[in-house]
């Protein structure tokens, strides 16, 4: 079962790179951080080339990259935002959204239409986000989802989490038109080139901060560039929803580093929410086409 260990290793440098993140975001510019982490994942992402094929690209490789990249770009600046704003243990596990919404997106742009399990799983994800806040349920029962999105954190999140549902469809379409590996390497040098005038705009007073503060903003870097390379390897030896599914464990293993790290309150209700949120996401991914 290597496919299954290369999984949780995607989940432990996804949920690595978010408290990284965390920490830098305490004196960086979310701007500079997102610039650092697409930078510092080159030197492990770009020596991929040298030991693959150069695929023939479809005729819908660049629209792909270029509408993918561009709102990822997006992500990655909300995604910095939203885990700036609010606890990681709260913040974070809003990403389980993600396969209610492809439910939607995925009928609407590549035509997959989901199956029974799905009403189940969509029941599980929004029952474990009441479970975030369920000490709010003494205000009335609809209090606990009143005080999770009254934070900043999980309204950017929940957007985050929509956007992914249509970029994950776009990912799809690229890699047709491409590879796995190509495609991951074609759309990180573009997240990288598509920062920078981003920065140069809206933080260009910050930008010396990639530098004074490069020890501490790498292994954000890192982190991300092992999760895509543990991903893709692992979705070479088995099903990709199998590999997604594992690695949104990633939100169980933050709210742990969470309590350790950030001493976050709430460690039983906020880690019984993402459990149930966890099985949402294996109903839809697993379970429903």
């Amino acid at each position: 079962m290597h496919w299954l260990l290369l999984a949780f290793l995607t989940a432990l440098c996804e949920a690595l790179k978010d408290v990284f993140s965390k920490l830098n975001l305490k004196s960086i510019n979310p701007l500079i951080v997102a610039l650092a982490m697409r930078l510092f994942s080159l030197p492990l992402l770009l020596p991929i080339l040298l030991f693959i094929d150069i695929p023939d690209k479809g005729q819908y490789f660049f629209p792909a990259l270029l509408a993918g990249g561009s709102l990822n770009i997006i992500i990655t600046i909300l995604y910095l935002k939203a885990i700036q704003h609010s606890d990681l243990s709260v913040t974070v596990p809003m990403v389980t959204f993600t396969p209610l919404f492809l439910l939607i997106t995925s009928p609407l742009i590549v035509g997959e239409f989901p199956g029974y399990y799905g009403i189940a799983g969509i029941f599980c994800i929004v029952l474990g986000s009441y479970m975030l806040n369920i000490h709010a349920a003494r205000r009335g029962f609809f209090a606990p989802f009143k005080a999770l999105f009254k934070e900043k954190g999980p309204r950017y999140m929940l957007l985050v989490a929509f956007l992914w549902s249509i970029t994950a469809n776009i990912d799809k379409v690229g890699i047709q038109n491409s590879g796995p590996l190509y495609w991951v390497v074609a759309i990180s040098v573009f997240l990288f080139i598509g920062m920078i005038p981003v920065v140069l705009i809206f933080a260009k007073n910050d930008i010396k901060q990639i530098l004074t503060n490069a020890k501490e903003l790498f292994p954000v870097g890192l982190f991300s560039g092992m999760t895509l390379i543990f991903q893709m390897l692992a979705i070479q030896l088995t099903l990709v929803a199998y590999v997604i599914s594992i690695k949104r464990t990633s939100a169980l293993m933050v709210v742990i580093f969470g309590v350790l790290i950030f001493k976050e309150k709430g460690f039983l209700q906020r880690a019984t929410g993402v459990i149930i949120m966890l099985l949402g996401v294996l109903l839809i991914s697993l379970f429903n086409y």
